[in-house]
């Protein structure tokens, strides 16, 4: 049934959290939570995965907060602290569905185009793809249905012969309003029973 599976990177292979940063920067939880949640925000950061450069960014947060300027400033001068390291049960999961040469495999993900070439050299398993859209090359990102758009034209697929998975419920209910059925990534062990429920494994 499916010929092509898309895989989003942060959060399905790739443990990214501002958090591991963060955590070290804050003496206390609450603090850390607060910032996060009002300052360097999640719908800040979607911005330079959008295309915005990482200098532009941060530059237009200070003049908001310049009393956060270093803490904002970290977010991306210490970016690479926020990596720690790839989710190996999904790997794992990907390194079966390559061997298996059942499927071709596409990566689709929210990603500065300035950091993104960061974790493609520290990341071995993603020369296993068949192609890979960045939002931040592409300055389209998820769930506009235009970056769905783009990866089936780019790459000549059909809709209905894909099958996409990612962590955010926002960016699966949009693939499946696009027609592409999706799969709400929990964990590796979750994955995998759904991916055996549809015959891909």
């Amino acid at each position: 049934m499916f010929k092509n599976i898309i895989f989003d990177f942060g959060g399905v292979l790739v443990d990214w959290n501002p958090k591991y940063l963060y955590k070290k920067l804050f003496a206390e939880e609450a603090a850390m939570e607060e910032f996060l949640g009002n300052i360097c925000t999640s719908d800040w950061n979607e911005q330079q995965d959008e295309g915005r450069t990482l200098k532009e960014g941060t530059e237009a947060l200070v003049q908001c907060f310049p009393e956060k300027k270093e803490l904002i400033e970290a977010y991306y001068g210490r970016w690479e602290e926020m990596l720690a390291g790839p989710i190996a049960g999904t790997v794992a999961i990907l390194e079966q569905l390559k061997k298996s040469g059942k499927h071709k495999l596409f990566g689709l993900t929210n990603w500065s185009a300035e950091t993104f070439p960061i974790a493609l050299r520290r990341f071995d398993f993603f020369s296993l793809f068949d192609g890979i859209l960045v939002s931040g090359t592409e300055r389209l990102r998820k769930p506009h249905p235009a970056f769905y758009q783009l990866l089936l034209d780019r790459y000549h697929l059909m809709a209905n012969e894909c099958l996409f998975i990612d962590d955010n419920i926002r960016n699966t209910d949009a693939a499946r309003q696009f027609g592409i059925q999706s799969i709400t990534f929990e964990n590796p062990d979750q994955l995998k029973e759904e991916l055996i429920r549809l015959q891909v494994l």
